[in-house]
């Protein structure tokens, strides 16, 4: 098998897809012959107009969506361990659940015990900040809160690939710069695999080691990047001039990538 040449030779993969190609009623394409290699462990971020199918390969490297065409390996390399958490675009909090029950729900669905489910909850909750907010529910908290709270859901089987799909996108400037830091954070303690589906050119660059940029619909991958930025981050890196040269990076990769379907005919 040969790697991208963005991943180091030997390195164990989490997601190794090939050719997928996705195709929806009235032949509505949506993936044309993506290939994707995530190394175990990698941060990597997932860029592209609206509709563009970021989305779809997200959900089906996930198994919530399926392949025309193609051979995707998710967690091959770790013997059958396919512990994956999702975070949605929207919490999807159950309105009548507390926060803490609501992030012990996928145990619950496991079959585990009572006391497994408040005890890794709990260590969910404090992972995310939520310990004040522990016994609320959805409607008493702010934006922020519910995405921490489906962050900490999506963390409490201690999954070993983490998929987000824009989950801060809805929220005040603040708030998603404080949320970015945190999940940044939550990767290097809990080294983990991610790959975060963003509008944001800023979103991508702070967070992932590598940015994928895919074209108007049908995606194709019009670049994949290792950003060259310091492991160690902090909110001054946004005011680097290194950190406005990668953004300017990924903004020429995506307006190319606006224009290459449409000089081709294809669907916005």
């Amino acid at each position: 098998m040969q790697l991208d040449s963005t991943v180091a030779p030997n390195t164990p993969l989490a997601v190794n897809l090939r050719g997928i190609r996705r195709t929806f009623a009235g032949a509505v394409q949506a993936i044309d012959g993506v290939d994707l290699q995530v190394a175990d462990g990698e941060f990597v971020a997932i860029l592209g107009p609206s509709g563009c199918g970021k989305s779809t390969l997200l959900r089906i490297i996930a198994g919530l969506d399926y392949a025309d065409v193609g051979s995707i390996e998710v967690l091959a390399a770790r013997g059958g361990d396919q512990r994956i958490g999702y975070v949605f675009q929207d919490a999807h909090l159950l309105p009548w659940r507390s926060v803490l029950d609501n992030i012990a729900l996928p145990l619950e669905l496991l079959g585990k015990s009572r006391d497994e489910r408040e005890a890794a909850a709990r260590w969910a909750v404090k992972l995310v900040g939520l310990e004040d907010a522990a016994t609320r529910y959805p409607a008493e908290l702010s934006g922020g809160m519910r995405m921490r709270a489906s962050l900490a859901r999506a963390l409490v089987a201690k999954p070993k690939l983490l998929l987000l799909d824009e989950p801060f996108a809805a929220l005040d400037e603040i708030s998603r710069q404080q949320l970015d830091e945190q999940l940044y954070r939550l990767w290097r303690e809990q080294q983990i695999t991610v790959i975060f589906v963003t509008h944001s050119i800023i979103e991508a660059a702070y967070l992932a080691q590598r940015a994928i940029v895919m074209s108007r619909r049908p995606a194709r991958i019009v670049l994949n990047h290792r950003l060259d930025l310091p492991l160690q981050r902090d909110a001054t890196l946004r005011t680097t001039v290194e950190f406005a040269r990668e953004m300017q990076t990924l903004y020429e990769a995506l307006e190319g990538g606006q224009r290459i379907n449409s000089q081709r005919g294809s669907n916005p």
